[in-house]
């Protein structure tokens, strides 16, 4: 019974050493256009931020703006309503005067054309003033609806990813203290998974318990198709020495994150196009690899959830 184990293992290792050149070389090409996609998602979210930050202080500069028209429309109001009044006492003073000499009538008709060309100009000046007034009011209203309607978004999307977290949390429950966590940190989701819990040492098969895991995180998966999902496999900075199939820790790391993904997809309800698998070796780690306990940590499957920003992109767009 052993030796035929033995010549089924063989015959397996013969299959995959086959395949595994062609495979590599896609997984480096997939790795390095998925590397460019998240680091165009950090551009993404950080224009966003940006975008969000410069939008307040608009809207700040909108309102000073705003004020400032306020107080000027008061003031010329206030002489408005003074060169009023000054015209009346001209105006009473006119009559008196009608009575008195035509010399007098005549200076006084002239100041009165003049003031009347005063006021008829600030009537212009307040009517222009105002128009003014309402196209700004008019654009700060549009201005903040765009947003309070990001500022939703991105609420929305801060909410979904928490709910998802406290989902996949409740699911894998059962394997807490057994090198699972999950986090939520910048807007995604980290499930990080140690390889006690799914590999064997140096080794991609997914154990029994480990399958578990990732069927239960798949459920959850599958009934959230709006989310990106990467799966990064990680080693700790000890050479891979095992058979010939494999170069080093890189191709270790990238062979357990497809097997994780080939997994997943046993789920018929996961969209293919969400899943990305990477191998990062030993170059990510998340503790020093000093210690066997250090070690244990670094060697680990991390599954990022991250929001898709379709809707987020298009409103700023727009702004």
């Amino acid at each position: 019974m052993i030796k035929k184990i033995v010549l089924l293992v063989l015959v397996g290792v013969l299959t995959v050493s086959c395949v595994s050149s062609k495979v590599h070389k896609e997984l480096e090409s997939k790795y390095a256009r998925l590397k460019r996609e998240n680091r165009k998602l950090k551009d993404t979210y950080k224009a966003l931020q940006n975008s969000s930050d410069a939008n307040e202080l608009a809207a700040k500069q909108l309102n000073e703006e705003y004020s400032k028209v306020r107080s000027e429309k008061k003031e010329l109001q206030s002489k408005y309503d003074a060169a009023l009044a000054s015209y009346e006492n001209l105006q009473n003073s006119y009559d008196a005067l009608e009575k008195n000499s035509s010399a007098a009538i005549a200076s006084n008709s002239k100041k009165n054309r003049e003031l009347l060309s005063q006021l008829e100009e600030k009537e212009k000046s307040l009517l222009a003033e105002r128009n003014r007034l309402d196209k700004l009011q008019k654009d700060l209203a549009a201005r903040s609806q765009r947003v309070d309607e990001l500022e939703g978004l991105i609420a929305a999307q801060d909410a979904k990813m928490q709910s998802l977290k406290t989902a996949i949390s409740n699911a894998l429950r059962n394997f807490e203290g057994k090198g699972l966590t999950v986090e939520e940190r910048n807007g995604k989701v980290y499930i990080s998974m140690e390889n006690k819990l799914l590999f064997d040492s140096g080794s991609w098969a997914v154990g029994g318990q480990g399958r578990q895991a990732v069927k239960q995180l798949g459920t959850v998966l599958a009934e959230n198709n709006d989310i990106a999902v990467l799966i990064e496999g990680h080693t700790d900075n000890v050479p891979y020495t095992g058979n010939g199939q494999l170069k080093g820790n890189w191709d270790l790391s990238t062979k357990r994150a497809t097997a994780i993904v080939s997994l997943l997809l046993e789920n018929k309800k996961i969209d293919a196009q969400n899943l990305t698998a990477a191998g990062r070796g030993e170059h990510a780690p998340i503790v020093s690899n000093e210690t066997s306990a250090g070690k244990a940590k670094n060697r680990r499957i991390e599954v990022v959830l991250t929001p898709k920003l379709d809707e987020i992109t298009k409103l700023l767009n727009d702004i």
